[in-house]
């Protein structure tokens, strides 16, 4: 069977190298939400600029994938794949080094942009370098790496949460660090040749790949079907990976250390799982565990509405949410969108179907709070409705579009390059 078939160490390097995008991802917004309370108190921020903070991240990494996809296609994917970590790590370094607020905001902004142009544009090139039997699976890794980066951050949070700023400059450090040591195993990147179908990547190229390419129906029809699973699907998680234990404290009457604990004994469960979930990424059980998943992922969600927020209901929510979440989620999203996206467009397309997710996670993020306090059961009851939206969206990728997927897309030439 293709997806126990053996992968080669090259490739799962790339994979790993291109996970970073989602390890620095998941790392920038999780250390900001950790460090905000001591960003405010450090920096003597009024309420409108810790507010700004937080919106920047998620506005920068939506703006970052929008325009990086583009120009990974317009110019090389290598090429923005090489020079948007270093720059991630430019502006992780001006956020650990930052002496007052605007030095921060200018640090996000820049960390920021750089981390949402890494996501489709590391998806794009570890997805042409796999042989269409084991790219569900490299793919797939990426989302391992994503949520390593949220429990390094959560881990450090917790660890340091009594030293106050050397702890918050640590926790973003780290996130500087592990960019740079990723820009310079990628500059170096090489594969087999079997793996690729041209040779090195034109420097002459500045008319790319044209956009009237995108607006095509083998483009448009899967883009708006994974947006729609992913847009649906992450409201519901962006809430809970945004406002889980503020919900927990706040509606449930958990106490903090309660919330937080809910939170982190679940983190070791999603990595499990999710390194499950890359098992069959490249067999029918990716698919088939789908529908199942799907169904307990929605029924978490209305055991959570029909006790509104409730503490015991909202237990036995995040346990069927976590063990429903790495099998119907994001994980599926990344690997339909490379099975199913053309792949002379695959960063724009993908950097586009980010970018408006991101941007609808960020105006919903705004209002969530005021929502839970002015109905706990209308805010779970929408993202129940959410969930519905995209189980059927997936069920629809999965009939229609997955059995339309080509067998083998061919690229990766971007990878057999020395230096950025």
């Amino acid at each position: 069977m293709a997806g126990t078939r053996p992968i080669p160490k090259p490739l799962w390097k790339a994979a790993a190298l291109s996970g970073m995008a989602s390890y620095l991802d998941a790392g920038l917004i999780v250390s900001i939400s950790v460090n905000l309370a001591i960003y405010r108190d450090r920096y003597d921020m009024g309420v409108w600029t810790a507010g700004a903070v937080s919106a920047l991240v998620t506005g920068c990494i939506a703006v970052g994938s929008l325009v990086g996809g583009r120009l990974a296609d317009l110019f090389g994917r290598r090429r923005v794949y090489n020079w948007d970590i270093f720059c991630f790590a430019l502006g992780a370094l001006v956020i650990t080094l930052a002496p007052d607020d605007i030095t921060l905001l200018i640090g996000v902004f820049v960390a920021g942009l750089a981390a949402g142009a890494d996501l489709p544009t590391s998806l794009a090139v570890v997805s042409d370098a796999a042989p269409s039997w084991a790219r569900g699976r490299l793919v797939a890794f990426t989302q391992v790496m994503w949520m390593l980066g949220i429990t390094v951050a959560v881990f450090l949070g917790f660890v340091l949460s009594t030293t106050g700023m050397t702890g918050a400059r640590l926790i973003t450090g780290q996130l500087a660090v592990a960019a740079l040591v990723t820009w310079a195993l990628r500059s170096r990147l090489k594969l087999p040749a079997g793996h690729t179908t041209a040779g090195p990547e034109p420097q002459d190229a500045p008319e790319g790949i044209s956009l009237k390419n995108v607006w095509t129906r083998a483009a448009l029809l899967p883009m708006a079907a994974t947006f729609v699973f992913y847009v649906t699907w992450g409201l519901g998680a962006n809430t809970f990976g945004q406002f889980g234990t503020y919900l927990l404290v706040t509606v449930s009457d958990a106490s903090q250390s309660l919330a937080t604990g809910i939170n982190l004994a679940f983190i070791p469960i999603g990595v499990l799982l999710t390194l499950a979930f890359v098992r069959v990424a490249d067999t029918p059980w990716r698919d088939r565990l789908f529908h199942v998943a799907a169904v307990v992922q929605i029924l978490a969600f209305v055991i959570a509405s029909l006790t509104a927020g409730a503490l015991a209901g909202m237990l036995v929510f995040f346990v069927l949410y976590q063990l429903s979440n790495p099998f119907a989620g994001e994980a599926n999203y990344k690997v339909w969108s490379q099975l199913t996206l053309p792949a002379d467009t695959r960063g724009t397309t993908q950097g586009l179907t980010y970018a408006l997710s991101r941007g609808v996670f960020a105006i919903a993020a705004f209002f969530t709070p005021a929502l839970a306090d002015h109905s706990p059961a209308v805010l779970l009851w929408t993202i129940t409705a959410c969930m519905t939206a995209a189980a059927l969206a997936g069920v629809f990728i999965i009939r229609v579009l997955v059995p339309r997927a080509p067998g083998a897309v061919p690229g990766g030439a971007d990878l057999r390059v020395t230096s950025p």
